[in-house]
């Protein structure tokens, strides 16, 4: 069936619409300053800890999301809407309000604050905190893709495995893991490049510290009000990191049907 003239028109004004503000900042960015601007040291600071704070979401977040996922995508039981709502909130909770939940949980007076407290640990404005906010809020994307790919996998596949006697570790080794992939890859590219735009959970649970807590899109809202070219500089540097890590992934969710 051919695409109807009004709807690629459109789709030609949607396209528009996403692409207008990425075509604005390449064009104000300040291209014969750019070098200089982003080797600074407040933001060579800020990038170092967005990519570790970034990865190290990715890291527990895929521990995080895997058991739940596969409960999600393979066990009925009551209550399994409501777990699967509860898991992806954080994908439509206001960031801030993230973080307001976080200070509630991990603060000096909040449920388990005080236990740590005592035991001499404090996880507010520290970078610990800045990985759990990026674990919060990016874990969701995990879940919902190695959901999908679990229940889109072909259980005939592993009954017939395990019925010629792979044991269970050598059939998620050989049967589950390699179906996987595309939605891991998927879910991966997804959450990290969550975790690294993050930041109302993060200021407010983490704060705004140079060197401590300041991830690279604090740095950008504390540059535009200082220095917007540097501001516009590190925009586009982050656009550019994030559209590499989509694109490049294969697979999953931006696998090109044929």
């Amino acid at each position: 069936m051919r695409t109807p003239r009004f709807v690629a028109a459109l789709a030609a004004a949607a396209a528009a619409f996403f692409a207008l503000p990425l075509i604005g900042l390449v064009l104000e960015a300040p291209w014969s300053s750019v070098g200089s601007a982003l080797l600074t040291r407040q933001i060579a600071r800020a990038a170092a800890l967005s990519a570790v704070a970034s990865t190290a979401a990715v890291g527990i977040g895929l521990a995080l999301a895997f058991p739940l996922a596969w409960v999600l995508a393979r066990t009925r039981f009551p209550g399994r809407r409501w777990l699967r709502g509860l898991v992806v909130l954080p994908m439509v909770l206001p960031p801030v309000v993230a973080g307001v939940g976080l200070l509630t949980a991990f603060g000096r007076r909040g449920l388990l604050g005080g236990t740590l407290d005592a035991i001499g640990v404090s996880i507010p404005f520290t970078t610990a905190a800045v990985v759990i906010a990026a674990t919060f809020v990016s874990t969701p994307f995990l879940v919902v893709t190695l959901e999908a790919g679990l229940a889109s996998l072909d259980r005939r596949l592993e009954d017939a495995a395990a019925t010629l006697g792979a044991s269970d570790a050598r059939v998620f080794r050989t049967v589950v893991l390699p179906g996987l992939r595309p939605s891991l890859a998927a879910g991966v590219a997804l959450a990290w490049t969550r975790a690294l735009g993050e930041f109302g959970a993060t200021i407010t649970f983490a704060g705004n510290l140079q060197g401590r807590t300041q991830t690279t899109p604090l740095a950008v809202y504390e540059l535009l009000q200082t220095d917007a070219g540097a501001a516009i500089a590190l925009s586009v540097a982050l656009l550019a990191v994030c559209l590499v890590a989509v694109v490049a992934v294969r697979g999953g969710l931006f696998r090109e049907p044929r």
